[in-house]
């Protein structure tokens, strides 16, 4: 049975509803031999005698002999003449190959003529920069060597100072010279980040009772936060009419925190922004949101990235999908790992703000989406 080439872009459609057992009670049994010879598993986890089938018809000429295989060996490589050397071995001399032409003249590769340079060349400068650079102190000729970028003359600190455009010898009078020893700098100490001092009990009684000066609830790195009263919170927003943005970042919120905001979505026509970044989501529960957010038209920013399990590409290839269902969305934070869902959803979103652009301008719904 010959086997035929099939091309990659070819239509395969007209072979769907054809009958494989149908073909396969047709086919000799010499035929079926040779299938089975030529299919493939490809399952890793099979172990090579299962995926390779034995098509040696030789006889076992005995047991198996470490040693003798190896006398064996020996002995046919002593046996065996060596191949002769097209450009024979001469001590002292590197080998090549001659490429001769088909007239008999040698190839040689063709010299690159050598450029010679004059040390001794005088270089002319003008009147004013030759008294500009006699009466340089040395400070302003390191400056002038930053300038020109001419760094392997300059040590760390003054590279610093070229770039951050200050004066060497106001940082360091010693490393203002060429010969200037660098010396290290003590890094400043940044304040840290005060905690986040929201009080929860009385924000999510706040969202409870449709607060209408709760209109931002900032809940970030705020970790001793109970599973339950996120849940609760989630639930509140069902029926929340005035709080816009929502912040649960580094919460250690999960899945069932984001079902519960997944089902909060469908209802809440006023939540515009939602961080639920650094958190413990599966890709159970960002499919979830993603299904709500792809027919949410009120939720403009979205941001889901940095979650402790790794997504997929089945995952990644449902969000992407969710992003081209809907319309709104503007800004969405996540780090796609495959390329396709990636440019899938990026396209989406230039789409989401081109329709906001032209809507901002005055057309009509049905002329900006052509």
């Amino acid at each position: 049975m010959a086997a035929q080439r099939i091309g990659l872009w070819q239509d395969f459609s007209k072979y769907k509803d054809v009958d494989e057992d149908e073909i396969l009670s047709q086919l000799t049994p010499e035929q079926l031999e040779e299938l089975e010879a030529e299919l493939d598993p490809d399952n890793t986890l099979l172990p090579p005698c299962d995926r390779v089938k034995n098509q040696t018809n030789k006889e076992p000429t005995g047991p198996y002999d470490r040693q003798h295989l190896l006398q064996f060996l020996e002995s046919t490589a002593k046996e065996e003449e060596d191949r002769e050397e097209r450009v024979p071995y001469e001590a002292g001399k590197k080998r090549a190959f001659l490429f001769i032409h088909v007239d008999g003249k040698v190839w040689k590769p063709r010299e690159e003529p050598k450029t010679i340079v004059d040390d001794d060349e005088d270089i002319v400068l003008t009147e004013e920069w030759e008294s500009a650079l006699s009466t340089a102190t040395e400070d302003e000729l390191v400056e002038l060597a930053a300038v020109l970028g001419l760094h392997s003359m300059l040590n760390q600190v003054q590279y610093e100072a070229s770039i951050k455009d200050k004066r060497v010898m106001d940082i360091d009078e010693e490393a203002g010279k060429f010969r200037g020893i660098a010396k290290y700098s003590v890094p400043k100490l940044l304040p840290k980040e005060p905690p986040n001092t929201t009080d929860v009990e009385k924000t999510v009684q706040q969202a409870k009772d449709n607060d209408p000066e709760l209109k931002e609830l900032n809940l970030n790195n705020i970790k001793n936060i109970p599973i339950p009263k996120l849940k609760e919170l989630a639930e509140a927003l069902k029926t929340n009419t005035s709080l816009e943005n929502l912040s649960m970042a580094n919460t250690r919120l999960n899945d069932g925190v984001a079902l519960k905001v997944a089902e909060c979505l469908k209802e809440n026509n006023t939540l515009k922004v939602l961080n639920m970044e650094s958190n413990f989501i599966s890709g159970n529960g960002m499919k979830a949101i993603m299904d709500t957010v792809a027919k949410n038209t009120s939720l403009l920013e979205l941001r889901l990235a940095n979650q402790r399990s790794v997504l997929g590409n089945k995952v990644e290839m449902e969000i992407a999908k969710a992003l081209e269902e809907n319309k709104t969305l503007l800004k969405f934070g996540l780090a796609f790992e495959q390329a396709g869902p990636r440019t899938r959803a990026h396209d989406a979103l230039m789409r989401n703000n081109e329709l906001t652009r032209l809507k901002r301008v005055g057309k009509d719904d049905d002329e900006a989406e052509k």
